[in-house]
């Protein structure tokens, strides 16, 4: 039987209302009631000439397919002056904020680093790291509740990609609060002082990526960074701006993400205890519980793209110029696609979530982060039996990127 949903239950209002809402603190910290309200306008919502709301899953697979809807990259961020800020003056660097050819070549430099082989060859990482984590937090354990971001969901990916990359142990939470500072700038800008943090966090990342690479590059090791440098140099596809960029985006990306999802599935495998339990022992349970986790409450919910010309775009006009905002999160619950979507159920088929996007700038780390989630929520659970949480758990102020600021938990007898 399907799992009910445990949103918290809120008053219904209206799609203008809910608009309005959908991107103030407690429009972020509880959107799914806002993209229920939002339907009744539709799949496809005109906001005049600030752009498109897309919510419907055939939609955004049309639009992230449409070669004439672009990533924001450097031009676009040029013509709104963001570019002058240091955040997306290093992510225009990179190819998920970059068009054709520069995508193209970009994302060809770094193919290797995300392939089936190489993310197989990490899934002991992840459990070592989490056995690990899990070890510590039984020393942490006093009676009182622990919170299982800082202590285990972030301490895990940050251990396996600071270990790929070949950043110290010593350095690798150190950089914990730069790399969650960076990712306030996919949210939408009223007042570029809300670019401040992003800002901070992403001068942090780049200066120290920037010296670890001209340190590899004196001493070359067997790590990720290393590879990369000599790739680098003896090809010359990347500039030196577009390798360090490229480096702070794998650790980003091998951060943040698996983080996120590592948190909402904890939470949901609590909800959801008969479920929860599976987790532990059965390989084909774990892999469809993550699945339905990133349908359900994924860590990513929107990408922005802009028109590079007029589109006639199901039945309305997306004019160019004009910026579309693809609700992924919005998608994963269309219930043209869907059935029950509100509900938390293992027993779909053909279950495919859009919380990676789609097309060719479909997420190149999407096995990475799920690999990392899958290796290491049945290891908690195993040494935890009897985890749970003690407080509802609290959202960052942020829906594109999206997950557990705080998650407290008691560990059980």
């Amino acid at each position: 039987m399907p799992a009910t949903d445990h949103r918290p239950t809120e008053p219904a209002m209206g799609p203008a209302e809910a608009l309005s809402e959908l991107f103030t603190p407690a429009g972020k910290h509880h959107p799914y009631s806002l993209y229920d309200a939002l339907w009744h306008l539709g799949p496809v919502i005109p906001l005049g000439p600030s752009g498109t709301l897309v919510l419907g899953y055939d939609e955004i697979c049309t639009a992230l397919r449409d070669s004439r809807l672009l990533v924001t990259d450097a031009t676009v961020h040029r013509t709104t002056g963001m570019i002058e800020h240091s955040s997306w003056q290093c992510f225009t660097k990179i190819m998920m904020f970059s068009n054709p050819p520069d995508h193209e070549r970009m994302r060809r430099f770094s193919a290797w680093a995300y392939a089936p082989r190489q993310v197989a060859e990490r899934r002991h990482l992840a459990v070592r790291a989490a056995e690990h984590w899990a070890a510590r937090l039984a020393t942490l354990d006093d009676g009182g509740p622990i919170d299982l971001v800082e202590a285990f969901a972030t301490r895990v990916p940050v251990t396996v990609t600071g270990e790929l990359l070949g950043i110290p142990e010593e350095d690798r939470m150190a950089l914990r609060t730069a790399i969650t500072a960076t990712t306030t700038a996919f949210e939408p800008v009223f007042d570029r002082e809300e670019l401040r943090p992003a800002d901070a966090g992403m001068d942090v990342l780049v200066d120290y990526l920037d010296d670890l690479v001209r340190e590899r590059r004196r001493r070359p090791g067997d790590d990720l960074i290393s590879t990369m440098v000599r790739d680098r140099d003896t090809g010359g596809e990347l500039s030196e701006e577009e390798l360090v960029a490229s480096l702070v985006m794998f650790l980003i990306a091998g951060v943040q993400s698996p983080s996120d999802l590592i948190g909402s599935t904890v939470r949901l495998a609590l909800d959801h205890p008969a479920e929860g339990r599976r987790l532990t022992s059965d390989d084909d349970h774990i892999r469809a519980f993550v699945t339905e986790t990133l349908r359900f409450d994924p860590p990513n919910h929107v990408l922005t793209r802009a028109a590079a010309t007029d589109i006639d775009f199901h039945g309305h006009r997306i004019a160019a110029g004009t910026r579309a905002l693809l609700v992924l999160a919005a998608a994963n619950r269309d219930p043209r696609q869907f059935t029950d979507p509100a509900a938390f159920d293992l027993t779909r088929t053909d279950n495919r979530p859009l919380s990676f996007g789609l097309g060719p700038h479909y997420c190149l780390g999407a096995a990475f982060a799920r690999t990392q989630v899958e290796a290491a929520v049945p290891v908690l659970l195993r040494r935890f039996p009897h985890l749970t949480l003690t407080a509802p758990p609290a959202y960052r102020d942020q829906l594109v990127t999206r997950g557990f600021a705080h998650m407290e938990v008691s560990l059980g007898a």
